[in-house]
């Protein structure tokens, strides 16, 4: 459904709810999302970040209750216009996922199929989208995803099955899926949470290279303040399910405004932290 109307954002969020049962995980929520932007949305388990993400998707389930409005900036019999997510029927959401918005989720093992070659459910991805492909363009396209991600002899480890690959390349392997029918929005929901720090640095590198590359927006998602500062242009602060404060990156990084985002930030350990102390408190 198109509503008339200008909206200069690709992606605005507005005054948004959701319920499971008489619990109320979301309250009114307000963000807005420009064409090639990063926003990172950082705070505790439980903040509502996720679940935010998933409705964008219309991944919540028949259990959850979901008012407001999440508008979409898309193209209209007259030319640009705008959609309301929240009220999209499945079939134009279902065409909608994967090539228009797509998600990386926070644990591949467990987003992968275990039975599955990887080859195989990265084609899925482009051929749920482009059925004329032939196979072989298919899987020259899959193979090319790949090795966008720096996946090593792709072409070869195409028939191979997520056990034998590491954590990073799982995850990598994940972005491919992700990308390869040239998104406008990633949504990366904790993506480094299970990687170590060298393959975490790994994997940011990778995303902010394919997100310059390909000029598409990205919604990154972390409880880690330090590792939105190294993607994200700009950064909503997450608690109990209300943003509590948003600004420029390095703004909120150095001079936050609400207490909570001070104290995500004196939580986080430096090399300067007594270990001999207990780290910080999150404020309630």
């Amino acid at each position: 459904m198109f509503y008339d109307g200008f909206m200069a954002s690709l992606l605005e969020i507005r005054n948004l709810q959701i319920h499971f049962g008489a619990a109320e995980v979301v309250r009114g929520v307000n963000l807005k999302l420009d064409e090639g932007e990063v926003l990172g949305v950082v705070g505790e388990s439980g903040s509502g970040k996720s679940v935010t993400s998933l409705a964008i998707l219309g991944l919540l389930g028949a259990s959850a209750r979901v008012a407001g409005q999440i508008l979409w900036r898309g193209v209209g019999p007259d030319g640009p216009a705008f959609i309301d997510l929240l009220r999209e029927p499945e079939s134009q959401l279902r065409q909608m996922r994967g090539r228009e918005i797509a998600m990386i989720f926070q644990e591949p093992m467990t987003a992968l199929n275990p039975v599955m070659t990887i080859g195989r459910q990265v084609a899925e991805a482009a051929e749920a989208h482009h059925r004329s492909l032939t196979s072989r363009e298919v899987k020259r396209q899959t193979i090319a995803a790949l090795e966008a991600v720096a996946i090593p002899e792709a072409a070869r480890r195409y028939g191979d099955y997520p056990h034998q690959f590491s954590g990073g390349q799982r995850q990598r392997i994940l972005i491919a899926m992700a990308l390869i029918n040239r998104p406008r929005l990633l949504i990366a929901d904790e993506p480094t949470t299970a990687l170590d720090v060298t393959v975490q640095a790994q994997v940011l590198t990778l995303l902010r290279e394919l997100q310059q590359q390909h000029g598409l927006a990205m919604i990154f998602i972390s409880h880690d303040l330090a590792v939105v500062g190294q993607v994200a242009g700009r950064v909503a602060v997450m608690r109990k399910g209300e943003v509590v404060e948003t600004g420029p990156t390095e703004r909120i990084l150095t001079r936050p405004e609400h207490a909570y985002t001070r104290s995500l930030l004196a939580a986080v350990p430096t090399l300067q932290t007594d270990r001999n102390q207990p780290l910080a408190m999150i404020s309630s």
